[in-house]
């Protein structure tokens, strides 16, 4: 399937998306509902692009509810009189307005979705309403070169992993449909959102509009040109980090190609960033990055970044250049069972042979502009993960903390277990791990020592009187103990084993 040009871009009006946030309220377009509404399973299978289990669900039903979920979530036409009713302060002639539908005759037919979009943050739990392009379900053809895309698998994760602190200034970097901005604007004294993207840019003031949030600054433009001069706390991107060979023929998306080759725009933003934190300031982004010719993409990340910085780079997944190229030919809505599939990936092969990428990480980045010594981590976690922002804000706490030495005394997290593996007929065990409930759910090794310690940090004893005990116990000299000890309690804290009193 061959990408199309999206519709004209929605016009964002204050009067009239709080007009339609109030009729939104009134027929209660919410998650909870609208599951209630057409059950859980239907509403699962939306997810994964079917919308027939829904409308069964409601074929009968034309309720308010019922009219405004087709129109909105589904992206169908409705009838003219029915949405005149689910829309009694904005009408159909608001809506039009607003660029979110076209009429003709009795029909409305929408030109964007609207869905409830739910989050949890510190701050406790919220929902929004977020607008953007019809999907390929509601357009039965592959998505537009310019579509704006909505909240994503993508937008979820970074949304989980910034560090949730209090700041003043912040940039949401290709702010896309203005998720990030949003959500950042609960904690933040002024956002920037910036965008290449003209039409999504419009689609994130419209979402500001919808919701009531007045706190975040609009600015048209790319990478960093559009705060040229200005310094941030905190710096958050989704940028468009698909690999996306420049060969004609190939959809570029700008919800998800850069218009660089191979991964030097994850390469630009590492290396441009740091001059837009303020002391202490944080960037954190989502990317991709290559392996080459036997360098490993996360020895050219740390290449990136120079030495006096903090960097934290998660490695969540690694693919190979045919799983990659399969995944983002199909995200585009282009199967096998299509003749433009085979040049595709013929292209995206091509492209990384040229380069000699071996394959393609995806993960998470943090820099920091932060003391001396900088903490530098680079490291693969594929396990399940959970509370990543908490886990990082703790990491850098501290590494902070440790500038100054071990401290006094020391706790075991809440989450943390012990698990003993012991041969048949042997007392001792062979091996003893400990195990981490939450964040990045790590299992480390310890031995009998290092184990005994952590079991005894109940904030009871200082460190000093810990390691002096077990020296006593084990009859090895306290220097000695301590040696071995020392760098591993330093590592157990920053992944979140151990903390400060």
């Amino acid at each position: 399937m061959t990408a199309v040009s999206a519709t004209a871009s929605p016009t964002p009006d204050s009067l009239r998306c709080a007009a339609l946030a109030a009729d939104l309220d009134a027929a209660d377009l919410r998650s909870d509902p609208l599951r209630r509404l057409w059950g859980t399973e239907a509403d699962d299978a939306l997810a994964r692009g079917m919308r027939e289990p829904i409308l069964r669900a409601i074929a009968a039903d034309d309720g308010i509810l019922a009219t405004l979920g087709r129109f909105f979530v589904l992206g169908m036409p409705q009838p003219r009189a029915a949405l005149a009713t689910a829309l009694a302060r904005l009408g159909v002639d608001g809506l039009v307005a607003l660029g979110l539908a076209t009429v003709e005759g009795d029909v409305v037919t929408p030109t964007a979705l609207l869905r409830p979009q739910s989050f949890v943050d510190a701050d406790g739990v919220g929902e929004w309403w977020i607008a953007s392009d019809l999907d390929e379900v509601a357009l039965g053809t592959a998505l537009p070169a310019d579509h704006v895309l909505g909240v994503g698998g993508a937008s979820r994760t970074l949304a989980e992993i910034v560090v949730p602190v209090q700041v003043q200034r912040a940039l949401d970097l290709g702010t896309g449909c203005g998720i990030q901005a949003l959500l950042v604007s609960r904690r933040a004294g002024v956002v920037v959102a910036t965008d290449i993207s003209a039409r999504a840019l419009a689609y994130a003031e419209m979402n500001a509009m919808l919701n009531g949030v007045s706190n975040i600054d609009f600015r048209l433009g790319s990478m960093f040109e559009p705060v040229a001069g200005e310094a941030f706390d905190l710096i958050v991107s989704n940028p468009p980090f698909v690999i996306t060979p420049r060969t004609a023929g190939v959809p570029e998306y700008e919800y998800r190609d850069g218009g660089l080759v191979g991964d030097a725009l994850v390469e630009q933003f590492m290396r441009t960033a740091p001059q837009f934190l303020t002391d202490g300031g944080t960037a954190q982004l989502l990317g991709n990055w290559e392996s080459r010719d036997g360098v490993t993409g996360l020895a050219r990340l740390d290449a990136w970044v120079p030495g006096d910085l903090d960097l934290w780079v998660i490695e969540r997944e690694e693919l190979s250049p045919l799983a990659y190229a399969e995944l983002w030919i199909r995200d585009g809505g282009t199967t096998p069972r299509d003749a433009s599939f085979t040049p595709l990936l013929t292209a995206w092969l091509d492209d990384f042979a040229a380069r000699g990428v071996t394959s393609i990480g995806f993960g998470y980045v943090l820099l920091r502009r932060g003391g001396a010594p900088a903490l530098r981590r680079t490291e693969q976690v594929g396990q399940h993960v959970s509370g990543v922002g908490e886990a990082l804000a703790r990491g850098l706490l501290a590494h902070d903390l440790l500038a100054d030495g071990i401290p006094a005394t020391l706790i075991t997290a809440s989450d943390v277990t012990e698990a003993r593996h012991l041969l048949p007929g042997n007392d001792d065990p062979s091996v003893i791990e400990l195990r981490q409930g939450g964040g990045f759910a790590r299992t480390v090794n310890v031995d009998p020592a290092l184990a005994a310690f952590v079991g005894a940090c109940d904030g009871e004893l200082t460190v000093g009187q810990i390691a002096a005990a077990l020296a006593d116990l084990f009859d090895v000299p306290l220097a000695e103990l301590w040696a071995e000890l020392e760098p591993r309690l330093r590592a157990l804290m920053i992944d979140g084993f151990l903390a400060a009193e």
